[in-house]
This record gives C-alpha cells, structure tokens and sequence, in this order.
C-alpha cells in the first residue's frame, strides 16, 4: 500500500474502527487480559514471513494482520492488568503517536520539529514547577537563563538516570569528559535502587562496585542514618562522593525514601543529590498526597516517566534539574554539522540529550495533559493511590493473605498464607494466574520473601476486580496442591 492522503484515509479508518473494538472490549473486560502463546507459532499465525515479503496489498489484509496483532496483545486497558508499571494510553496519547508517526519530527535540533521542541520545552517547565524549579511566571519561557531549572525528556528512566549521573559527574569532576573518570568516585543509593542506577554507574566507567549500597529498613526504605557513617568511610578510604541517590518511589514496593532528611544530609556535605522520581514523581501534582515528595525541591536532579503515571505511552522520561547550568554542561561535544553557528530562533535539544535524533516526546506529555486537563490528571493519580489503599484494607479482612506494609502509592505487595505455601508456592501462583489469561499481576522479593505485587494503573480497576482477582488466587492455589 502506497503512502497518500487516500490511503491515508482509508486505513484511518480501518484503524479507528479495529483499535475502538480492542478498547471496548478491554474497558469491558471481555475476554483475557493476556493469551501467550509460543513464539514461533505467534509468527506463523501473523504470517510475518509472508507480509515481509509480499506486502500488504490492501486494507482488508492490514485488517487481518491488525486482528491477530491485538489478539496477542497485552491488554492494559482491561481492568484486570494490575501488572507492571507501564501508563494505560488515555486519547491524546494516541493523538499525539499518531501525529507523530506520519509527520516523525526528531527535535533534537529545532529546525527539525519546531513546534514538538516548543511542547517539550513547555511540558519540562511545568513539570519543574512542580518542584518549584521554575523561576519564570509561565511555563511558556523557552529561554533557559530566564527558567532557572532545565531539563530534556528521553526515551526512558534508564536514559533519564544515566543522563542525571553523567550531569553529576560534570559538576564533580569537570574534567572527566576530556580525561576520563577518575578511579575514586562512588554513588550512595539504597540497597533497592533500581537497576540502571547501577547500570548507569558502570556506563559512566565507575565500575559497579562505585554504587556503595545503603542500608534500608525492614520496609526497604533508606535508612539516612547509615549516610553519614558511610561517607566517613569513603573519605577515610580516599574515595569522592559523585552522587547521592533516592528512590520516589521503590520500585519493588512503591514506598518513598526519606527525601527531605537525606536532602539536608547532602546540603550539609555540598553532595549532588538525586531523586528517582520514575514511578513516584506524580504524587507532586496531587494536593492529598504531595507530602510523599517533600525534599524533593531538595534535590539538584530528579527523573520523572511520563510513560507511568501521566497516562502516556511509553517511552516518554524526563530528566530535571534544578539549575540549567548542570544541564548544560553535563555533554561537552561538537559536531559540525549539527552545532553550528546559526541564529538563536529556538530551541536545541541535543546539547543535552544522549539521543542525537530524538522522537517528539514532548508532543505526547503535551496531549496526555491537554486532552482532558491538568485536572483529571490529578484525578487519576489520586484515585489509583487511593484504591490501593482500599485494597491493603480489604485484605486487612481476610484470613488468608497478608500485606508487609501499608501503601503509599499505587503498588502493593501481599502473600497467600494458605498452609504449605513458601516462596516458591508464590511464584507458582502467579505463573499460572497469568497462563490462565483473566488476571496479569507480578511478583516481587522484598527481605528475602517474595510477595504478589499488583501496580494499580488502569483508571477502571476497582474494588470489585481485585476482590476477584483474589478469589481467583484462591482457585488456582487449591489447583497447585492437587
């Protein structure tokens, strides 16, 4: 099929028609929330060989292909995903992958996407008026020096983390890009800190035993206690702290660290501070739950995944600085055919980003927000932290299942008590939960226990789906011990 504005039309429609069925029946929870089947023969069934080859020749076979796409899909839209942290798509967010697709503006340089750099200038200001970052009276102020903090969206926390310690390492060590990092810097961060902070630690030539792990609690917390004894070391040792890192929120439990006191720690100690504010971030547009991200202002860098909880799709993460000087001097590079001297029209991102052709993320950001307003996006957040709490109280009722904390987000942890059950029983219920299809919920290990986890994303989940998502459990858990 030939690219026009007629075929453009036509599989529009063909699209609008197919995905509206997808939604519906998700929304309804019809049918499974996910079919596996084996790999080779889900290619077979999409005929990928055969599409490669030949082509799709016309809108009754993109139909056909489109058919057995969504049947293999993932349904995040049914309210019984309560899998892993990954943003139920509201409407703009298809707008904005659909305007995206056919018009592909990679904005790293402005002339290459002006009006997709002026939206994700404007969604990384609002955002850093959150954290009070901002020192303009708009978010609109595209000029950096008249912002106060800065910052650029990438395709992922990973980036987003990587980007955040590399702008540390430029503040502690200037001369590291030219010579090289030096052999004595470390990072502090939790004993649970996500992976790509110690992936990004590695990247950035530290060597992963540089990611000194700091002790948590018997909730896996960081226990800022143990920040001073630990910096005492390293100097005693030679060694220079590069960063500080906090998590908002973890990523096993959903529960926050304590970012204002480990902010004061490394405000008396002038030590780069960090939040992963991946997950977590969100509570900052909530007025109920905003006290989760006190200290936060705190921090000289914070991430912030859209693609989580601000209804986007994936990928779309911010990195945030409190000063825009950091930024800019975090990647000192030339090119000559993209830094070139040339009027000052607009903005260029690719002086501080990692990516050098980067998709518009900002557009989809921009339209998750506007499609319904700033305030139904608060809505959301509160409402998915809040009915994880109604979970956690309904399971306070029953006798057999059990939670090892309280809530703060929207991630729970909880264990099947039934007699004979163990680790390993666990991970067996939540295996064949999944192979069944009704349900998609993960697991975690959290002080050396695993618990089920739910990530409660969809804004339809409710009471009713989780209690049957238990009674479920139940029935598969009777089905494991025959």
């Amino acid at each position: 099929m030939k690219t026009n504005g007629d075929a453009l039309l036509k599989t529009t429609e063909l699209l609008g028609n197919a995905l509206r069925d997808f939604l519906n029946q998700s929304q309804a929870a019809e049918g499974k929330v996910l079919v596996q089947k084996e790999s080779n023969a889900l290619a077979n069934e999409l005929q990928l060989s055969h599409w490669l080859k030949h082509g799709l020749a016309d809108t009754t076979q993109v139909q056909q292909l489109l058919q057995v796409y969504t049947d293999n899909a993932q349904h995040l839209h049914h309210p019984h995903y309560m899998g892993h942290q990954c943003a139920v798509p509201n409407l703009g967010a298809f707008i904005a992958d659909a305007v995206n697709g056919l018009v592909n503006n990679p904005m790293a340089i402005y002339e290459m996407g002006p009006a997709a750099a002026v939206m994700e200038k404007v969604v990384i200001n609002w955002m850093l008026s959150k954290l009070s970052w901002l020192k303009s009276d708009s978010i609109e102020e595209t000029r950096n020096h008249k912002t106060g903090g800065g910052g650029v969206l990438t395709h992922g926390g990973s980036m987003a983390n990587l980007t955040a310690l590399s702008a540390a390492r430029a503040k502690v060590v200037p001369d590291a890009w030219t010579e090289g990092t030096p052999d004595n810097l470390v990072v502090l961060c939790p004993e649970v800190a996500h992976y790509s902070v110690s992936r990004a630690i590695s990247i950035l030539g530290l060597g992963s035993k540089a990611a000194i792990p700091i002790k948590v609690t018997d909730k896996e917390v960081m226990d800022p206690d143990y920040l001073e004894p630990a910096l005492k070391q390293i100097k005693a040792e030679g060694k220079q702290v590069m960063a500080v890192v906090a998590n908002a929120c973890a990523t096993s439990t959903g529960l926050y660290d304590p970012l204002e006191e480990t902010g004061l720690f490394c405000q008396q100690y002038d030590l780069w501070y960090h939040v992963d504010g991946a997950h977590g971030a969100a509570a900052l547009i909530s007025g109920k739950h905003q006290a989760l991200m006190k200290g936060a202002q705190l921090a000289d860098s914070m991430i912030w995944d859209a693609h989580k909880m601000l209804r986007t799709s994936a990928l779309c993460a911010a990195v945030l600085f409190k000063d825009h000087l950091d930024m800019l001097n975090t990647f000192r590079q030339k090119g000559s055919y993209l830094f070139f001297e040339k009027e000052d029209v607009g903005i260029d991102a690719i002086e501080n980003a990692i990516e050098c052709t980067k998709s518009s993320l900002g557009t989809k950001l921009f339209w998750s927000l506007a499609i319904e307003g700033e305030q139904a996006m608060v809505d959301y957040v509160d409402s998915r932290y809040d009915i994880t709490t109604v979970f956690f109280e309904h399971i306070q009722t029953t006798e057999d299942f059990e939670c090892p904390y309280e809530p703060e987000s929207n991630i729970l942890c909880f264990k099947y008590l039934a007699p004979g059950t163990n680790d390993s029983f666990q991970l067996a219920i939540r295996n064949e939960l999944v192979k069944h299809g009704d349900f998609y919920i993960t697991t975690t290990i959290m002080n050396g226990v695993r618990y089920l986890r739910v990530s409660v994303q969809n804004p339809d989940t409710s009471l009713e789906h989780f209690e049957k998502m238990l009674i479920a459990i139940r029935e598969v858990a009777l089905d494991l011990k025959k």
